[in-house]
């Protein structure tokens, strides 16, 4: 299973192309033209997917710079003092969410996926030195850890239908808010 919806897209587009297509009836033309209208739609988002978030980030700066533009232009004029103070409010909250949005999402898998080795490299170091003390706490905080991150991951791909219970599983929302 993987959680990367990157990867995701290029399975089904795999699966789709290798597999599935070639079972279509070639004569059925709908469902074939269905199919290759899936299998474009699919390379598209794989394409788009790693620009997504910058997309946005784009458009939301966009937005802002016409929010201020409009106030400017609606400055003196007889407009909706409430209408004024709402766009102003709803343009400094978007300003500082745009902000806080400093790191791509790319920079944030980079850096887990970094941490992740070398926190790998490091217990290794750590049982290496047989102090049973540390083994113990080590021990702990690994399996712990790997706990909590095995619950968001079936949580993730609840949707696949892997979980016999599907109810006893928290929904991902709950999992990763306030983290």
């Amino acid at each position: 299973m993987e959680l990367r919806p990157s990867l995701q897209v290029k399975i089904v587009l795999k699966a789709l192309t290798d597999v599935v297509l070639p079972a279509v009836d070639p004569n059925n033309k709908l469902a074939q033209e269905q199919a290759r209208l899936c299998i474009g739609t699919l390379q598209i988002m794989a394409s788009r997917l790693p620009l997504a978030f910058r997309y946005d980030c784009d458009e939301l700066g966009r937005m802002i710079e016409l929010a201020g533009n409009l106030a400017e232009a609606a400055a003196g004029k007889s407009v909706d003092a409430d209408a004024l103070a709402a766009l102003g409010a709803s343009r400094a909250k978007a300003a500082d969410t745009l902000d806080r949005a400093k790191a791509a999402p790319e920079d944030i898998e980079q850096a887990s996926f970094e941490l992740r080795e070398r926190i790998g490299a490091l217990i290794p170091l750590l049982y290496s030195a047989n102090d049973l003390d540390t083994l113990k706490d080590v021990g702990k905080l690994i399996t712990e850890n790997a706990r909590e991150q095995l619950i968001r991951d079936r949580s993730w791909l609840i949707g696949q239908g892997w979980e016999p219970d599907p109810k006893a599983i928290p929904p991902i929302e709950s999992l990763i808010d306030g983290k």
